[in-house]
């Protein structure tokens, strides 16, 4: 399939049905931001295209085990967050403003080499798929290159009046008006902050015209492509003013390979008891894992709840526990987590979405960004506690909110009723569907 652009218009040269179509994946973040994509990836090369996915070196392994083309791009999420910008970044807390300023200073130095990367990855590419931070430098090469861009979420970052922007702490309860502002104000602020990158990248890399100071990217919506949000509508459905062009897929769920088994110290200690409580967090970073890691111990023993804990390079510390807790780096959250009573994070897309799936009730930690969006979204579902902002954490309020999600019958509840409704769905299918009529059309 050759796409062809004429008048600002991608059209189809010679036939009409949907072919083979190269296509390149743009991805950055932590590995809760690619996997989604990865699965996505796959989908599209079960469909007969060409994959590539463009992301971070630590990710590589990831990506060619699932057989798809892999295309290294700069940084990678451990070396900004454990760096000492990065620490400053993360200490900001659930400041929306304080966050994309702080993103910009840690990103600073690698944007410039992550642009190039993106250009180098997309040669020779019929069609780009990008993620938020991938958007960026993809929409100005799907420009240069003439090809169609189809941005793909994992958060809600379209403007509606149906609920606030997801890095804004503000609650809907202000009214619709509030709502469609502070999407306007997060889009221009974002914006106004990426521009200056953007227009050298145009202007030096890709001899294109700077853009001038309005938001440039509703130009994607006049092209007809389509926005794919890969998260279930059981848990956020679609707003009534968004338009057809826009699908709330489901999520796109990578599930672990079929040869991956358990450590036997894993599966000694899930049979010995009952379900535990899991709780890790993720990526994020702390400057005092110790403590955290104790206040998280207390609280399990002041409810005597047997727990999980994930003690990678972004968890908690790796120390001596009791009988009763288990600490380990890794495993798959969609084996995993069916196993647990419930599930402690930080509110992260995608592990909100493995533990919504699970259908077990969910304590969310948010430390910034769309984890307080995710928090307070599942606790208004009724599948987990009120979050508990990671500065006003204590042992009385983790062990309170343990102790709800083990034992209210009626959150329990409403989370398997969700669970079952995400299992239901098959949000990667559904966005190859998308794909394929919009790319049809052009």
């Amino acid at each position: 399939m050759v796409l062809t652009r004429h008048r600002g218009q991608f059209t189809r040269r010679a036939n009409h049905r949907t072919e083979r179509v190269r296509i390149t994946i743009i991805t950055l973040g932590s590995q809760g931001d690619v996997q989604p994509y990865v699965a996505l990836g796959l989908g599209l090369r079960s469909a007969g295209h060409s994959v590539r996915v463009a992301t971070h070196a630590c990710f590589e392994t990831l990506v060619r085990s699932r057989g798809l083309d892999f295309f290294p791009i700069a940084g990678g999420p451990r070396d900004i967050v454990e760096s000492d910008v990065g620490r400053t970044w993360l200490a900001a807390g659930g400041n929306a403003l304080l966050f994309a300023r702080g993103l910009l200073r840690v990103i600073e130095p690698l944007v410039e080499r992550c642009g190039l990367d993106c250009w180098s990855a997309c040669q020779g590419t019929e069609a780009i798929v990008a993620s938020r931070l991938g958007f960026w430098a993809g929409f100005q090469i799907a420009e240069k290159m003439r090809v169609p861009i189809f941005p793909a979420y994992l958060q809600p970052f379209t403007a509606t009046r149906a609920f606030p922007a997801p890095y804004f702490l503000s609650s809907s309860r202000l009214g619709s008006r509030f709502n469609l502002l502070t999407h306007m104000v997060a889009e221009n602020f974002l914006w106004q902050a990426f521009r200056p990158w953007v227009n050298r990248f145009r202007q030096e890399v890709l001899g294109l015209a700077p853009f001038s100071f309005r938001v440039p990217c509703g130009r994607s919506s006049k092209r007809g492509l389509a926005i794919l949000y890969g998260y279930s509508s059981s848990v956020l459905p679609k707003p009534l003013d968004w338009s057809e062009r826009i699908y709330v897929t489901g999520y796109w769920f990578l599930n672990h390979s079929s040869d991956w088994q358990p450590p036997a110290d894993l599966a000694d200690f899930l049979s010995s008891g009952p379900p535990p409580v899991y709780i890790g967090f993720g990526s994020m970073n702390t400057h005092n894992r110790e403590e955290l890691t104790k206040l998280v111990v207390q609280a399990l023993v002041r409810v005597k709840q047997r727990g999980i804990l994930l003690t990678g390079w972004g968890g908690l510390a790796s120390t001596n526990f009791s009988d009763d807790v288990f600490s380990m780096e890794s495993a798959p959250h969609d084996w995993l987590f069916p196993r647990m009573a419930a599930v402690v994070h930080h509110g992260g897309a995608g592990t909100t979405a493995a533990g919504l799936r699970a259908g077990i009730p969910t304590v969310i930690m948010p430390f910034f960004a769309d984890q307080p969006f995710w928090g307070r979204r599942v606790y208004e579902l009724g599948a987990g506690t009120p979050p508990i902002p990671r500065k006003r954490l204590s042992v009385e309020r983790l062990a309170e909110a343990i102790r709800a999600a083990t034992a209210d019958k009626q959150m329990r509840d409403r989370a398997a009723t969700l669970g079952r409704s995400i299992r239901a769905e098959d949000g990667v299918s559904r966005a190859v569907e998308a794909f394929h009529r919009h790319v049809s059309a052009l």
